[in-house]
């Protein structure tokens, strides 16, 4: 009994304790998510037409793809406390320079797409690095890129889409690989990449401190500047590779694709149980959530219910998974 309250003195330990107590929620959490998964698979199963024909099924995995490569840079930035809104601009940006660059400057498509990932990374450097130097919160920093991004995508281009002539460029979002949709490759790769930065390496565990208390991370020696550098150029990267997919899905540079996603990736990422308020996350999470949305908005659409009704439904959710989510950092932080 003297030695279990000796060890409970020790901060060290207390903080094991926590984290490995604040572990056993998430998993619970994502337990009940996959139940509560199960039972709308069941539902729209039963009640929505042709929800279990193996094309439907391959086509919400297929439009779930192009939000997760997002929603997966995203978790990273939410567990850090940070937040990204500029990722659907970037996408529509993206599209839009490879349009321009292939269709009216005679670019090999392939150098197109690469000269789009760069610019998501300039990007996302330059989001981090004006939020590191002049101390500029995230929100705000990405909402004026969220703003700039898609004006300068829409004056590029006078707002008119580009025809992208590359059956081979085209696979890549509108192919299959042994039956399966080539984006849905796309997306478990960036996972399993994601997940094994975030559980694997040491700038994973940064990731987590910086989010959980950033004042004692950088007396810890962790470089706050480097974390969030990082973060936003993997977003930045992440989101210009989605409109990579989504050009080649539709054969076209178009400056207005992405626009919504980066509600849907943060949806996606808090319905997960990734905290909002960082610290706390998972790619397998996000997974989840990304199902939930997507299984969600197709059965909905099957059922004909209206989109401004999904509208509802969809920000109803978001609002119930982030108390959710505060509930249980109340909780953790109690124990």
């Amino acid at each position: 009994m003297n030695l279990m309250n000796m060890l409970l003195t020790q901060p060290k330990f207390r903080e094991r304790v926590r984290s490995c107590r604040s572990q056993v929620r998430q998993s619970w959490q994502q337990l009940g998510l996959a139940l509560v998964i199960l039972i709308l698979f069941i539902f729209f199963s039963v009640n929505a037409p042709n929800f279990l024909s193996s094309g439907n099924l391959l086509d919400v995995l297929r439009q779930i793809s192009f939000v997760g490569v997002i929603a997966c840079g995203m978790t990273l930035v939410i567990v850090a406390a940070e937040i990204d809104l500029s990722v659907g601009s970037m996408v529509g940006l993206s599209s839009a320079l490879i349009g321009i660059l292939a269709s009216q400057h005679s670019w090999p498509v392939w150098l197109a797409a690469l000269a789009a990932l760069v610019a998501g990374l300039i990007s996302g450097a330059l989001a981090g690095a004006i939020r590191f130097l002049f101390k500029v919160p995230s929100f705000i920093v990405t909402l004026g890129l969220y703003s700039a991004l898609r004006g300068l995508a829409l004056f590029s281009t006078n707002a008119f889409p580009n025809t992208i002539s590359s059956s081979r460029f085209q696979t890549l979002g509108a192919g299959t690989v042994a039956g399966i949709p080539t984006p849905i490759y796309f997306l478990a790769a960036v996972a399993a990449l994601c997940w094994f930065v975030m559980s694997r390496t040491t700038f994973g565990r940064s990731l987590y401190a910086v989010g959980g208390n950033p004042e004692a991370a950088r007396l810890s020696g962790i470089s706050i500047a480097r974390v969030q550098i990082a973060i936003f150029c993997v977003t930045g990267v992440l989101a210009a590779l989605a409109g990579v997919l989504l050009s080649a899905r539709l054969a076209s540079g178009n400056p207005n694709l992405g626009n919504g996603y980066e509600f849907d990736a943060i949806s996606a990422v808090i319905i997960g149980g990734t905290s909002l308020f960082g610290g706390r996350g998972s790619i397998f999470g996000t997974l989840l959530g990304l199902l939930f949305v997507g299984i969600l908005t197709n059965g909905l659409v099957l059922l004909n219910i209206s989109s401004y009704a999904q509208d509802i439904i969809r920000g109803v959710v978001v609002v119930v998974a982030v108390i959710v989510g505060q509930i249980g950092t109340r909780a953790s932080n109690t124990a």
